[in-house]
């Protein structure tokens, strides 16, 4: 491993130099980042009292919260800061962690959506087995797995960055450390690392997202064996799964399975997934499920009786 010291800070020059649009920047982020925070905050806290979201798929969402949560602080309040600033710095150590730490939330998130709808095609094709199958130590065991695939996932990222040499230029032309604009500033030849790269995130993102979507077109075919009712309540929950599926994986693909080349939308593009998405879960979940709607009533009641 090659490691490069003679750059010690880098300048993120983040989404604009413009004075007028970085309090824009710094209205949205905010605005974004709250909601996230206080969406999937009250989701956890739902799900962590109430006896009646104890099934699988609440377990899962709870750790999909948990990972939207820390995946959009790893990039969110840096960026609000920085808007502040007129010269956006960090450290090399602190570069290097935000990659380590955004890959392993991020992946964290992949992973969890597998594992739900792996949780939705037992449920529905084999329900009588649901029970048996899912059980909360196999659940246990899954979450234990994915999060371990995830540090993998994330340490190697962390070899890549750490084996490119930054010797001259140290202007990161987006708003957060990632190993992609780093490559950009290294001062040898990166075609081998840029095909690591793309193989490890870009693989992750396209093998994840065309198996969510096999998945999904394998249970909604058999939901054509179920009642109205049964058909109507499965149909609603793969449909909000899938919403987060594609406003998440479209995205990543585009940014991670492309060559060393970027666009000008690209960071505009990184603001959805990064932000957009760990918003917008929150919303989708419990706008399209009546047992979390029912669940936060009842968590909202006892805390308004607890107040008098």
């Amino acid at each position: 491993m090659q490691l490069n010291i003679n750059v010690t800070n880098f300048l993120l020059l983040g989404l604009t130099q413009d004075p007028r649009r970085k309090n824009i920047v710094l209205a949205i982020f905010l605005f974004f980042y709250m909601g996230t925070l206080v969406g999937n905050l009250l989701i956890i806290a739902t799900i962590k009292t109430s006896q009646a979201l104890g099934s699988p798929m609440y377990y899962f969402l709870f750790y999909l919260s948990m990972s939207d949560t820390c995946f959009s602080t790893t990039v969110a309040p840096r960026t609000i800061v920085d808007s502040l600033r007129k010269a956006a710095s960090i450290s090399f150590s602190e570069c290097i962690i935000q990659v380590f730490t955004f890959h392993l939330f991020g992946s964290l998130e992949i992973f969890i959506l597998i594992l739900m709808a792996v949780d939705r095609y037992v449920a529905i094709c084999k329900p009588l087995h649901y029970t048996t199958i899912m059980s909360r130590q196999v659940c246990g065991t899954l979450v234990s797995i994915v999060c371990v695939g995830s540090c993998v996932h994330s340490l190697v990222q962390i070899f890549l960055a750490l084996s490119l040499p930054f010797c001259g230029p140290n202007e990161i032309d987006h708003y957060f450390c990632d190993l992609q604009p780093l490559l950009k500033l290294a001062c040898s030849d990166t075609y081998v690392i840029n095909l690591l790269f793309v193989a490890n995130s870009g693989t992750l993102c396209t093998v994840s997202f065309l198996m969510l979507m096999v998945s999904y077109v394998i249970i909604l075919y058999s939901l054509r064996n179920h009642s109205a009712e049964g058909r109507k309540k499965a149909l609603f929950t793969c449909v909000s799964h899938i919403i987060v599926v594609v406003l998440f994986f479209v995205p990543c693909i585009f940014i991670y399975t492309r060559p060393a080349t970027t666009f000008p939308m690209d960071k505009m593009i990184s603001v959805f997934y990064t932000i957009c998405t760990p918003f917008l879960n929150p919303l989708i979940y419990t706008l399209r499920n009546a047992e979390v709607k029912n669940a936060m009533r009842k968590l909202w009641s006892k805390k308004v009786s607890g107040d008098i």
